[in-house]
């Protein structure tokens, strides 16, 4: 990538998804994630991160088979939080996927914004159990260095030695991955930063886990969005980190363009603490649909916040009937595999959606028996389908009003002016 200047006044650049980046519990690496969204694959299971006695339930969507020393080569692991871990290794595969080696960035303007919920609360968690058992003056100090949510970003500007990189950690909870990926694309559209490596990361953590029990929204074994019988959430975890770079510098060095970004919306409507509104909600999606250019019509998959609790399949919706009418585009839940992943959920949901696009497929909402008569959406049950997929959205909603809604498209040399001629 040559260095761009900024020019006053010049037209916005488009951006493009040249590389990904993807820890999860259903795959690492782009190449699995996407079998396992087509193949529709479960990361359910039992939680081993922490001790689950006294709960009645305790499933979970761990990442197993995660080996950090095979993405982290200049840093010590063992100085990294697990959600750090996973960020750094993200942002390493993206690079590496977008055909570069971290030398190529090196002195070149960048962006490195990472988003959480819960940033390195699994260390959190160890240091309160060591306090109550040994006492403040006896704290562990190795993990004490490793909780400053600072480091999911600034950890993999360091690994991979940039230089020239502002590092942002997006700490707006469940939509944070969004958040992350609208930074990015804002500071390489703007001609502010040459490349950007934008996502999110959390690690299963007692903190969060309890939390949501004791709100009673996690389900007793799946996660079922929009079912019927739907229980609630799995909490999970995981890292997904994008390589967004502008269109001439991905043409330049013949780099694969797995899709384009189009545009973005957030809102915070500090409506209520954990109930989402419908009509933030919606206003979110007219936001992301304008700054990109897009009519509702143009829509052909909506990837969903869809976590499985009543409130959040009823209210988004609701919401999306309101915005698109009575025959939505399909509309699926990704989180019916990986579980809710918190601040990495929007971001490996834009990776979904970035793969959905170039392999031509819509992933399944799995787990699926009956569409809650509330939920009046196509939510392509338990099997993936064929689609040749032009323009797909990306939502996000989190605790606080907190909205997030990205849009992506198939690149090809005319659509956007295609697009912007409707």
């Amino acid at each position: 990538m040559a260095p761009l200047d900024v020019v006053p006044g010049a037209s916005p650049r488009r951006v493009v998804i040249t590389g990904l980046g993807v820890v999860s519990s259903i795959g690492i690496g782009a190449t699995e994630f996407a079998a396992s969204l087509r193949a529709g694959r479960s990361g359910a299971g039992p939680i081993s991160q922490f001790d689950t006695e006294g709960f009645a339930h305790s499933n979970g969507c761990e990442v197993t088979g995660f080996e950090p020393g095979r993405w982290i080569s200049d840093l010590d692991p063992e100085s990294l939080g697990r959600a750090t871990q996973f960020s750094v290794a993200a942002a390493r595969m993206a690079v590496t996927d977008a055909g570069l080696a971290a030398a190529d960035l090196d002195g070149r303007r960048g962006v490195v914004s990472v988003g959480t919920t819960d940033g390195e609360s699994h260390d959190l968690d160890r240091l309160v159990a060591a306090e109550l058992r040994d006492g403040v003056e006896n704290l562990p100090a190795e993990i004490a260095g490793r909780v400053s949510p600072m480091r999911l970003s600034t950890a993999i500007a360091q690994e991979l030695g940039l230089t020239d990189v502002e590092t942002t950690v997006m700490a707006t909870a469940c939509s944070a991955g969004n958040y992350a990926i609208g930074s990015g694309f804002d500071a390489v559209r703007s001609g502010e930063a040459d490349f950007a490596l934008c996502g999110g990361a959390d690690a299963i953590c007692r903190k969060t886990f309890t939390g949501f029990y004791r709100l009673g929204t996690i389900a007793p074994d799946v996660c079922r969005p929009f079912d019927k019988d739907r229980k609630g959430i799995l909490t999970g975890e995981g890292a997904g980190v994008l390589m967004l770079e502008p269109l001439e510098s991905a043409l330049a060095r013949g780099a694969r363009i797995y899709a384009e970004v189009l545009g973005y919306g957030i809102n915070c409507d500090a409506y209520h603490q954990v109930a989402p509104q419908q009509e933030s909600v919606t206003r979110c999606m007219e936001l992301a649909l304008k700054d990109a250019g897009v009519d509702p019509s143009q829509i052909d998959m909506i990837s969903a916040h869809g976590t499985g609790t009543k409130a959040n399949d009823i209210t988004e919706t609701r919401a999306i009937r309101d915005l698109f009418g009575e025959n939505p585009p399909r509309t699926v839940s990704m989180k019916s595999m990986l579980g809710h992943t918190m601040g990495a959920a929007s971001a490996l949901s834009a990776i979904g959606c970035a793969l959905a696009i170039t392999d031509g497929f819509i992933p399944p909402t799995i787990n699926h028996v009956t569409t809650d008569p509330e939920c009046r959406i196509d939510c392509v049950p338990n099997e993936a389908v064929e689609a040749d997929l032009r323009i797909v959205q990306n939502n996000g909603m989190a605790f606080g009003g907190n909205n997030a809604v990205a849009i992506f498209g198939k690149y090809q040399d005319e659509h956007r002016e295609g697009r912007n001629s409707q």
